[in-house]
């Protein structure tokens, strides 16, 4: 019999740009599914809205909650900080709602390390190639290339951390990958993949 709880910890991490957050929104959508709002130092995106996309909040109100302990994983990226709220997460949970999350490395770690009782995937998403990363970029920070710059500067350093995941995909078509998740989640079997090409796509993606 599994020592697991109802609910479910589903996160995605990936490269800047490679669209994690995309598939993010995508599976919420399902039913029993919900995405884990962070909450971040970062201005908001156009079209992006405050307890929506994110809890928009100041450094110093951040730094707050980090001493309070309300977070169940934060971390920095690019400058600013990232958090998720470990009461809103475990209120899910504890009624047997899936969360999935959108996060990086350093957070993905923290959760790890709790070992908590709740079922956990984690999931890497890859670009199909360096070029078709910065058009997204490019595409998404309105062509600022100042800071698609500085997205890039950390690519090889995020992109390493991909052994660290259950199951590693790359996200060339958003719908085929999107099933494929999907599938993956729902299933109860060990997660598998080709260790050795996504091996040789990585070393193709950091030349």
């Amino acid at each position: 019999m599994s020592s697991f709880q109802k609910g479910g910890i589903f996160i995605l991490s990936s490269p800047s740009g490679a669209g994690k957050t995309t598939l993010v929104k995508k599976i919420s959508k399902n039913r029993n599914f919900s995405v884990s709002i962070s909450h971040t130092t970062r201005s908001p995106r156009p079209n992006e809205k405050n307890a929506k996309d994110y809890y928009f909040v100041s450094k110093n109100n951040f730094k707050k909650l980090i001493k309070k302990g309300e977070f169940l994983e934060h971390a920095k990226v690019f400058d600013n900080y990232y958090g998720s709220s470990k009461k809103k997460v475990i209120e899910k949970l504890k009624k047997g709602q899936n969360v999935v999350f959108d996060i990086d490395w350093q957070g993905t770690r923290q959760i790890r390390n709790k070992k908590l009782k709740y079922k956990l995937l984690t999931i890497f998403i890859l670009p199909p190639s360096k070029d078709e990363l910065i058009k997204r970029l490019l595409k998404r920070e309105k062509k600022n290339m100042k800071t698609v710059k500085k997205r890039m500067k950390e690519f090889n350093r995020d992109l390493l951390k991909w052994r660290e995941y259950d199951f590693v995909i790359i996200n060339d078509d958003l719908k085929v990958c999107y099933k494929e998740i999907l599938n993956r989640i729902k299933s109860n079997k060990k997660v598998s993949f080709d260790k050795n090409f996504i091996e040789l796509h990585v070393k193709r993606l950091l030349n």
